[in-house]
C-alpha cells in the first residue's frame, strides 16, 4: 500500500464537510502514482470514485495534465504553416452519430494545418465507437505503428494519431478501473485537453456540461495555453452540431454559431454499421451531397477559419466544398494510406 497516496485519498474522500481540494502538485503526484500502479487497485478505485463524486477543480486537472506530460508520449514539432490542432474527443467513443474529426483532419491537412488525434479502443462506460475504428473504416490503421513511425507520418502528411494501447500503456492500464467503478472518472475530463505534442499547439476540446468549460479554461491557463477552442459539441466531442446553435469558447470570448444562418441546419449523421459508415465517408470524399457531407463542410469550414486558413467561416465552407469536389481531400487520404502502408520486403 502507498501511504503517500492514502494521504491524498483521505484528503479528497473525507466527505462533503471535511474533504479538501488537492493542490496542482498533489494532483500530479496522485496521477503519477496511479499511472505507475504505485497505488493499490483498491486505492485507485477509491480515488476515482471519490474524485468523481466531489468533482475535480481546474487546478487539479492541471496537475493531472502535468503527470501525463511527464510520463506520456509526445510527437515532436514539425515545420508547418499553422500550429497543429489537437482534437480532444471522449475516449469512450460515439454511440449515436458518425465522428466528423477524421474527415475534418483530412481537410485541415489539405490546407497545410497539422492535426493530432488521440484515443484507444472501445472503452467504458459508454463503449462507443472509438476514433481508431473510424480511421480503419477509411482504410487507415494506426494501432500497430510505433511512435517513431507515427512521427514520420505526421511530418510527411500532417496527420498523427496517438493510440493508448501502443503509445501510452500506463494510461491504458487504468482503463479497467473505468468499467469497475461504472462511471467516467475525472481523468476522462482531463484527457480532452491533453496535448501529446511537444510544441505549441491549438487544443480543440468538446464538453457536455457548461461548468466543464470553466474547468478547462482554468487548467489551460495554468499551462499557459493560449490557443484553444472549446465546443459544446456532438456527444461531448469537438464536432459542431447542425441541429442546434454551436456554443464555442474562444479564450475569453463566446461564439454562438447558428448553422441555419449559413444554410447548414439539419440532422447529425446517425451511426449505423461499420460498412454503412465507411460507405458514407467515401461518398463524402467523392464530393457527393449527403447529410454527412454537409456536416463535414460545416465543421471543416469553421475549423479552417479558426486556425487562420481562411478569413471567415463562409470562406472555409466554400474552400471545403471545392476540395471535396476536386478530389483534393481524397488525395490527402491516399497519401496517408501510402505513408502507413508497410514497406515491401526486399
Amino acid at each position: 500500500m502507498s501511504h503517500a497516496f492514502r494521504d491524498l485519498l483521505r484528503k479528497i474522500g473525507s466527505g462533503p464537510h471535511t474533504s479538501e481540494n488537492l493542490s496542482r502538485a498533489e494532483a500530479a503526484a496522485a496521477m503519477q502514482m496511479m499511472l505507475q500502479q504505485e497505488a493499490t487497485p483498491a486505492q485507485i478505485g477509491a480515488f476515482m470514485i471519490a474524485h468523481r463524486i466531489r468533482r475535480p477543480t481546474g487546478e487539479e486537472l492541471a496537475g493531472m495534465l502535468d503527470a501525463y506530460y511527464a510520463l506520456g508520449p509526445q510527437l515532436q514539432p514539425i515545420a508547418a504553416a499553422f500550429p497543429p490542432v489537437i482534437f480532444g474527443n471522449p475516449y469512450d467513443g460515439r454511440s449515436r452519430t458518425i465522428s466528423l474529426s477524421p474527415l475534418t483532419a483530412l481537410v485541415l491537412a489539405t490546407a497545410g494545418c497539422p492535426v493530432i488525434l488521440h484515443g484507444g479502443d472501445r472503452m467504458p462506460t459508454k463503449e462507443g465507437e472509438p476514433l481508431i475504428n473510424f480511421w480503419r473504416q477509411l482504410g487507415v490503421d494506426w494501432s500497430e505503428l510505433p511512435l517513431e513511425q507515427v512521427q514520420h507520418i505526421f511530418a510527411q502528411t500532417l496527420i498523427g494519431f496517438v493510440y493508448l494501447p501502443t503509445h501510452f500503456p500506463l494510461a491504458q492500464g487504468l482503463v479497467p478501473y473505468r468499467e469497475q467503478i461504472g462511471k467516467r472518472p475525472p481523468l476522462a475530463t482531463m484527457e480532452l485537453i491533453w496535448s501529446p505534442y511537444a510544441g505549441d499547439g491549438h487544443i480543440a476540446a468538446g464538453f457536455v456540461h457548461p461548468p466543464t468549460e470553466g474547468l478547462f479554461q482554468t487548467a489551460l491557463g495554468l499551462h499557459n495555453v493560449s490557443r484553444f477552442t472549446l465546443v459544446k459539441g456532438i456527444e461531448g466531442s469537438c464536432d459542431l452540431p447542425r441541429e442546434r446553435t454551436s456554443i464555442i469558447g474562444l479564450g475569453e470570448e463566446r461564439l454562438l454559431l447558428h448553422p441555419r444562418e449559413y444554410g447548414f441546419e439539419g440532422k447529425n449523421t446517425p451511426l449505423e454499421s461499420p460498412a454503412a459508415t465507411a460507405q458514407a465517408m467515401q461518398a463524402t470524399l467523392q464530393g457527393e451531397d449527403s447529410e454527412l457531407t454537409r456536416s463535414i463542410v460545416w465543421n471543416s469550414g469553421f475549423y479552417l477559419w479558426r486556425v487562420g486558413a481562411t478569413d471567415s467561416v463562409a470562406a472555409g465552407i466554400v474552400q471545403t466544398q471545392e476540395w471535396l469536389q476536386s478530389g483534393a481531400v481524397a488525395r490527402k487520404l491516399q497519401a496517408l494510406q501510402a505513408a502507413i502502408a508497410p514497406l515491401p520486403v526486399s
